[in-house]
This record gives C-alpha cells, sequence and structure tokens, in this order.
C-alpha cells in the first residue's frame, strides 16, 4: 500500500539532530523500508509506532548503520547526523555508535565484570583516565537506580543479575560514552512494570540533553515519553507529528486507526 505521509512544521532541518532523505533499506529481494524523508528534533524525544513488520526497528538501525552487518543488506538514500552524512568512506563506525548509542530489546551484557561492563566505551574511546573508571561506573549506575543492587558485587559477573538488571547495566553502560542521541529498540518490552516505570522515567530526565528515539509498541508509553511520534506502516512513513496531536487528532487515516486499535 502506497503511503502518504502527513507532518507538521516542527520538523524543520535547523531544529534536527538525524535526518533521512529517500532512505530506502532492503534485504536480498525485500525491501522494508521505502524512501523515508524525515528530520528528527534535536532534544527531543521521539517515539516509533506501528504495525509489526512496519519497518521500524529497521528505521532505528539505518541511524547508527547496525544494518550493515545483515546479509543482502542494501540501501538507497541519505542520513545525516548533524549535516554530515553517515555514510561517508571515512566514517569511523566505532564513533558514529558512540555519538548515536542504542539499546537492544533483550539486554547484552559484555563477558566481563559489572564495572567494566559499564565503562568498556569509555575505555575503547580513551574517554577518562584508569584511575577514573571506578567513579564512572559508580555513577552511570546510580543514575539508572542500579548501583544500590549490586555495589557489593561490581567484579562478578553481570549474567548472576536478573534480566532487568542487566538492561538497566547495558543502559549506563550506553550512558557512560555521553551520546548525542540515544536509539532505544523496545527497551522494555521484557521488564517488569516497576523497572519499566524506572527506565521511562530516565528518558524523560535525559532529554533535552541526549536525543531519544524509542521504537515501541506500547501506545501509553509512547504517550508517555516522547515529544514527537512516527507512524509507520508497511515500510512508508505515514505520519510524523507532535505525540499529542497524533494521538489526539491524527491526520492520516492509518494513524487513526492504529492509535485507536482498529489495525495492528
Amino acid at each position: 500500500m502506497a503511503v502518504a505521509p502527513t507532518s507538521t512544521a516542527l520538523n524543520e532541518p535547523a531544529d534536527s539532530v538525524l535526518c533521512a532523505k529517500n532512505l530506502t533499506v532492503g534485504f536480498g529481494e525485500a525491501t522494508i523500508l521505502n524512501d523515508i524523508t524525515v528530520n528528527i528534533g534535536r532534544g527531543h524525544a521521539t517515539a516509533l509506532i506501528g504495525p509489526t513488520g512496519s519497518g521500524k526497528s529497521t528505521f532505528l538501525r539505518a541511524l547508527n548503520r547496525m544494518n550493515d552487518r545483515v546479509s543482502g543488506y542494501r540501501r538507497n538514500g541519505e542520513v545525516t547526523l548533524e549535516g554530515e552524512s553517515i555514510f561517508t568512506s571515512g566514517m569511523d563506525l566505532l564513533d558514529l555508535r558512540r555519538k548515536v548509542g542504542m539499546l537492544f530489546q533483550r539486554p547484552n551484557p559484555f563477558p566481563m565484570s559489572i564495572r567494566d561492563n559499564v565503562v568498556a566505551g569509555v575505555k575503547a574511546h580513551r574517554m577518562a583516565k584508569r584511575h577514573q573508571f571506578n567513579d564512572i561506573a559508580e555513577a552511570r549506575l546510580t543514575q539508572v537506580g542500579l548501583f544500590d543492587a549490586v555495589k557489593d558485587r561490581l567484579n562478578k559477573s553481570p549474567f548472576q543479575l536478573s534480566g532487568g538488571q542487566q538492561q538497566l547495566l547495558c543502559l549506563a553502560r550506553a550512558l557512560a560514552v555521553e551520546p548525542d542521541v540515544l536509539l532505544l529498540d523496545e527497551p522494555t518490552s521484557s521488564l517488569d512494570p516497576v523497572t519499566t516505570e524506572r527506565v521511562e522515567s530516565l528518558i524523560a530526565n535525559l532529554v533535552p540533553s541526549i536525543s531519544v528515539v524509542i521504537v515501541t509498541h506500547n501506545l501509553g508509553q509512547a504517550q508517555r515519553v516522547s515529544d514527537q511520534t512516527m507512524m509507520f506502516f508497511d515500510g512508508e512513513l505515514a505520519e510524523f507529528n507532535t505525540t499529542k496531536e497524533l494521538f489526539t487528532n491524527p491526520q492520516h487515516p492509518l494513524s487513526s486507526q492504529y492509535v485507536r486499535g482498529h489495525i495492528g
């Protein structure tokens, strides 16, 4: 189905941190995203919603080139970060993924101690001296609300933690390298309500110093944490609007049907 996108004037390039222009992404014969053009606001939390298979996670992963690793990957179009293409031949992917960090749906702690997990990126980017690592680990674990639970086992394996605690650890690790943008791919889908609330509260506190882009199937969560929302359908961008406007007065029929539970 061809989708004619609707949007508002809030997406001006001068206010944007990430921009996609005519972005098409596929794997093998399948086209997952078709001709996406959009500007993501700096200092905002942006939610990506839409039915399963609509292209949300593929779009999210395009923003820091995580799709490059997938077999059969192909791309046309452009993505820019602060006005510079992320696809230039000289792009340092490690540096890109420091600036545009990512938290996945399932926690992926490294096979090293809890402390070393937090400062892994700090070490890799040589962002601090070794004698500062303990303080950085404590600060970031405190920021995500995990320090009190792990302060007596910082040298232990993270795989002894619960799933929710592992996700908070991965969030602390992502924040330790001071990203400009944080990509969240359904980060609370497997978490209990208390941990989910903690993550949502943290997102609210991160903005506007960090721009956040979150994929979520939880429409209540999208409304709670985001300033603006992108509605995907069948690989196309149906609507990009303020979250309040999209949920209360959607401009596209597909958006209206989706937020009212009639499709998806």
